[in-house]
Protein backbone atom coordinates (compact mmCIF):
# COMPACT_ATOMS: atom_id res chain seq x y z
CA UNK A 1 0.00 0.00 0.00
CA UNK A 2 1.28 3.44 -0.90
CA UNK A 3 0.71 5.86 1.95
CA UNK A 4 -0.05 9.53 1.53
CA UNK A 5 3.00 10.30 3.69
CA UNK A 6 5.32 8.46 1.31
CA UNK A 7 3.84 10.30 -1.67
CA UNK A 8 4.16 13.67 0.06
CA UNK A 9 7.74 12.97 1.13
CA UNK A 10 8.78 11.85 -2.33
CA UNK A 11 7.00 14.79 -3.95
CA UNK A 12 8.63 17.36 -1.66
CA UNK A 13 12.10 15.94 -2.17
CA UNK A 14 11.84 15.47 -5.92
CA UNK A 15 10.09 18.80 -6.50
CA UNK A 16 12.78 20.67 -4.61
CA UNK A 17 15.59 18.95 -6.52
CA UNK A 18 13.77 19.37 -9.85
CA UNK A 19 13.38 23.10 -9.20
CA UNK A 20 17.09 23.55 -8.57
CA UNK A 21 18.03 21.25 -11.47
CA UNK A 22 16.03 23.09 -14.14
CA UNK A 23 17.46 26.46 -13.11
CA UNK A 24 21.05 25.37 -12.62
CA UNK A 25 23.78 26.08 -15.15
CA UNK A 26 26.40 24.20 -13.13
CA UNK A 27 27.17 20.69 -14.36
CA UNK A 28 28.57 19.61 -10.99
CA UNK A 29 25.38 20.73 -9.27
CA UNK A 30 23.22 18.80 -11.72
CA UNK A 31 25.42 15.72 -11.24
CA UNK A 32 25.06 16.03 -7.46
CA UNK A 33 21.28 16.23 -7.81
CA UNK A 34 21.20 13.17 -10.08
CA UNK A 35 23.28 11.26 -7.54
CA UNK A 36 21.05 12.37 -4.64
CA UNK A 37 17.90 11.35 -6.51
CA UNK A 38 19.35 7.96 -7.49
CA UNK A 39 20.27 7.34 -3.85
CA UNK A 40 16.81 8.43 -2.74
CA UNK A 41 14.96 6.10 -5.12
CA UNK A 42 17.15 3.20 -4.00
CA UNK A 43 15.43 3.53 -0.61
CA UNK A 44 11.99 4.55 -1.88
CA UNK A 45 9.06 2.22 -1.21
CA UNK A 46 9.14 -0.23 -4.12
CA UNK A 47 5.42 0.05 -4.82
CA UNK A 48 5.66 3.82 -5.16
CA UNK A 49 8.75 3.58 -7.37
CA UNK A 50 7.05 0.99 -9.60
CA UNK A 51 4.03 3.26 -9.93
CA UNK A 52 5.91 6.38 -11.00
CA UNK A 53 8.46 4.52 -13.12
CA UNK A 54 5.98 2.46 -15.15
CA UNK A 55 8.24 -0.50 -14.47
CA UNK A 56 11.43 1.07 -15.89
CA UNK A 57 14.31 -0.07 -13.70
CA UNK A 58 16.55 2.80 -14.81
CA UNK A 59 13.94 5.48 -14.05
CA UNK A 60 15.63 8.50 -12.42
CA UNK A 61 18.97 6.67 -12.76
CA UNK A 62 19.72 7.27 -16.45
CA UNK A 63 21.75 10.45 -17.01
CA UNK A 64 20.55 10.88 -20.59
CA UNK A 65 16.87 10.83 -19.54
CA UNK A 66 17.12 12.38 -16.10
CA UNK A 67 15.36 15.68 -16.83
CA UNK A 68 12.51 13.89 -18.58
CA UNK A 69 12.24 11.35 -15.76
CA UNK A 70 12.27 13.80 -12.87
CA UNK A 71 9.73 16.02 -14.61
CA UNK A 72 7.45 13.02 -15.10
CA UNK A 73 7.94 11.87 -11.51
CA UNK A 74 7.07 15.26 -10.08
CA UNK A 75 3.94 15.48 -12.26
CA UNK A 76 2.80 11.98 -11.33
CA UNK A 77 3.37 12.50 -7.63
CA UNK A 78 1.53 15.81 -7.72
CA UNK A 79 -1.43 14.08 -9.38
CA UNK A 80 -1.39 11.42 -6.67
CA UNK A 81 -1.72 14.02 -3.90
Amino acid sequence: MITRDSIETAYCFLHQKWNVYIHSSLDWQKDDIEYAIASYVDDMRQELYDTISDGRTDFLRDHSRFLEDITKAVEQLENML
